[in-house]
């Protein structure tokens, strides 16, 4: 019987201790990190790159005690820095820890009563487990209203509008806890813009707000005071973009258009639900607008809102974009539009036409993101699809030697959103580069040069008289 050779016997052993090992670490890896997931991610959280510290902060402030409860001032503050609140607006709900109710409100009101057969004389306003609450229209009488409410659901972004960033109700709470060891604080806070997208946390009881009076002479302290921190998610929202962007330039007839099926893929007729020919003469009229759910012209990316990057024109020291927004959805007018504009010339960026700006630099120190919006009673408000369903905007830039090339797609943006939302980009192979000629103007006039030097040194020589 042949012998094994030494080096084999010892691989097969090796085999034999390595094999439990290797099996006991995999089981073990999986188990951590199946442990890591579940306690190191809350399903709340979210994460922006570009407002990394933005979120909903619901503040609810008890002011007063009731015979049978309390009265608490409600508070959304919006603290991203471009994502606000467009109508109809936000709607707030949650479930009560027991069997209170809302015997009164100012300032909002509730979408339903609820069942209230239980209460003879007084009848509550609200007496459902898990009642919603929508803001009131500005028109509300005085007598209804309190401080920083009746906005119609809209609340602005922190950087168009920070006077506009919040919104207040307040309530009266029955069947209540009647101190501070009594009270149950509400669970299963539910935030909508009106539709989804945020996803909130548990109140946390947090330090009394403090108030100080109008003409700072007071300062007074809330009884009670508990947060909730609610965070935005696009796939929550949307499963696809709802806008799209395409490229064009002065030197290049090609245009790099929206992707198809960008929001969407158009059915085979030419007129179906949710998509219209411009030339029919089904196109809804100017009063109907305003809805969720967005009727869009029929085209082949089918987005409601579509932007065009064009470079315009380059000249000796400066370079000029034109970016235009277009409607496309027959249903809404888009009330406070922003964009957030990713391009790594924002540095040299010199002046605006059409719109205000900011830049975003809050992870680094680089200005390569810019937030754009439009101008109070000018062109804030983005119309419904039609003739007047278009925004210009014009970006003047300054040329940095060191850095700028209108070559292989330099001038045109990295990545746009609008509303917050991440718009569609043409894919890098359909950007206009600059034509082929272009790169060869070079090659005509050094050979002018070389013919010249060597007719020159003919002429030196004697060879050439």
């Amino acid at each position: 019987m042949a012998q094994r050779p030494l080096s084999l016997l010892c691989l097969e052993q090796n085999k034999v201790l390595v094999s439990p090992i290797m099996s006991f670490l995999s089981k073990s890896t999986v188990l951590l990190l199946f442990v890591l997931c579940c306690t190191s991610f809350t399903s709340t959280e979210a994460y922006d790159a570009l407002d990394p510290n933005g979120n909903i902060t619901i503040k609810w402030d008890v002011v007063n005690w009731t015979p049978d409860g309390y009265v608490a001032v409600v508070t959304i503050y919006n603290y991203q820095q471009y994502r606000h609140m467009e109508a109809p607006g936000w709607s707030l709900g949650w479930t009560w820890a027991n069997n209170e109710v809302i015997w009164s409100m100012f300032g909002g009101q509730t979408t339903e009563q609820g069942d209230c057969s239980r209460f003879k004389g007084n009848i509550p306003r609200c007496c459902k487990k898990s009642p919603t609450v929508v803001d009131l229209s500005p028109r509300t009488p005085h007598n209804q209203k309190i401080a920083n409410c009746c906005k119609g659901g809209l609340i602005s972004s922190m950087v168009q509008d920070p006077a506009n960033a919040a919104s207040s109700f307040q309530l009266s709470v029955g069947a209540a806890g009647t101190t501070n060891e009594t009270i149950r604080i509400p669970k299963n806070i539910t935030l909508k813009t009106p539709g989804p997208g945020y996803t909130c946390g548990p109140a946390k009881i947090v330090r009394p707000t403090i108030f100080i009076s109008a003409d700072k002479r007071r300062v007074t302290k809330a009884l009670m005071t508990w947060n909730i921190t609610c965070t935005y998610s696009q796939f929550l929202v949307h499963k696809a973009p709802t806008c799209c962007v395409s490229l064009s330039s002065f030197h290049n007839k090609t245009i790099a258009p929206c992707p198809t099926c960008s929001c969407g893929c158009r059915r085979n007729n030419t007129v179906s639900r949710g998509c219209v020919d411009p030339k029919s003469p089904h196109v809804p009229g100017p009063g109907q607008k305003n809805t969720i759910t967005p009727l869009v012209q029929c085209t082949s990316h089918m987005c409601p809102i579509k932007i065009q990057w064009h470079l315009k024109l380059n000249y000796k020291d400066y370079w000029r974009a034109t970016i235009i927004i277009t409607n496309l959805n027959y249903h809404t007018n888009y009330t406070q539009w922003n964009l957030i504009v990713q391009h790594p010339n924002f540095d040299n960026l010199t002046q605006v036409f059409g719109s205000k700006y900011k830049a975003l630099t809050s992870l680094s120190t680089t200005n390569d993101t810019a937030m754009l919006w439009g101008i109070k009673h000018y062109n804030d408000v983005l119309m419904q699809a039609g003739r007047h369903g278009k925004v210009h905007l014009e970006l003047l830039f300054r040329k940095d030697k060191a850095t700028f090339t209108s070559n292989k797609g330099w001038a045109f943006p990295q990545r746009i959103y609008f509303n917050g939302d991440s718009c569609g980009m043409p894919p890098p192979d359909a950007i206009p580069w600059l034509p082929i000629a272009s790169s060869t103007t070079l090659i005509p006039r050094f050979s002018f040069i070389l013919i010249m030097a060597f007719l020159n040194f003919l002429f030196c020589t004697g060879l050439l008289t």
